[in-house]
């Protein structure tokens, strides 16, 4: 499992997190998503440590925190859902949209 962190300041590094989280045990692995377009880091981060343990720690010690000018928030990261290729909605209106439009006139 991993460690959800938020609302992080944006000037924010991977070996910021790494020195923070390494307080509370050690850690495996961090991911800093960026932005697409801009590169900068999109204020979130997966921290992951060697134990749920670790992890327990770090989530008490460090949830709503003030680090780096922001109250973090920290906790337990969810499972990512599947995201869906279909839209599930209807492009076309159907017959009464039709009708409604043609009564404006």
């Amino acid at each position: 499992m991993s460690i959800y962190v938020g609302n992080l300041s944006y000037q924010v590094t991977e070996d910021d997190l790494k020195q923070a989280f390494a307080e509370y045990g050690t850690v495996n692995r961090v991911q800093l998503p960026t932005d697409r377009e801009t590169g900068r880091p999109r204020g979130f981060a997966f921290v992951e440590m060697e134990s749920d343990t670790q992890e327990q720690a770090a989530i008490d010690a460090l949830d709503g925190a003030e680090w780096m000018g922001r109250d973090l928030k920290v906790n337990k990261a969810k499972p990512r859902e599947e995201r869906s290729n279909s839209s599930g909605g209807s492009w076309g209106g159907g017959n009464n949209a039709r009708r409604n439009n043609n009564n404006r006139y």
